[in-house]
């Protein structure tokens, strides 16, 4: 298993464990996608919510394949209040993006793919960024906030 560390992350007198998973192959898109949902479903996440992280898992992962080679995926719980949720780190020391805003266009694709990887993992998430230097790698940060419980 390519999991390589647990990164300790700080709550309010709270202490959870992220997770950091090398990304080299698609079997490590596997691991990461699982990771991110086993953490996702321990915050209360809608089984719903769970496939649309484990989709955005899956789509960075493999950008990173595709375009770096190498890289890694962190995740780890976030709390803002009473709101819990999940932040997706995406980070590689690839080729970066020339034009993100390109990039984040519905439709186009450098891979001859069908251009939907990084404007759909931002449709999928609540937050999204991404920073990106030529010859210097990429490095996309997403978030998803669990629905507040209505008792």
């Amino acid at each position: 298993m390519n999991v390589s560390r647990h990164l300790p992350v700080m709550n309010r007198a709270e202490v959870v464990e992220g997770v950091c998973v090398s990304i080299k192959s698609d079997r490590d898109i596997i691991i990461a996608r699982q990771k991110g949902k086993e953490l996702a479903a321990s915050l209360g996440f809608s089984s719903t919510d769970l496939t649309l992280i484990a989709t955005a898992i899956s789509e960075l992962s493999r950008n990173i394949v595709l375009y770096a080679k190498t890289g890694e995926i962190a995740m780890k719980p976030i709390r803002q209040g009473e709101r819990k949720g999940i932040t997706v780190v995406a980070r590689d020391e690839g080729p970066g993006i020339p034009d993100v805003s390109r990039a984040l266009q519905d439709g186009f694709s450098t891979s001859r793919s069908l251009g939907l990887g990084l404007p759909g993992v931002r449709r999928l998430m609540d937050a999204f960024e991404v920073v990106s230097e030529v010859n210097h790698g990429t490095t996309v940060t997403v978030k998803k906030w669990t629905l507040p419980r209505w008792d």
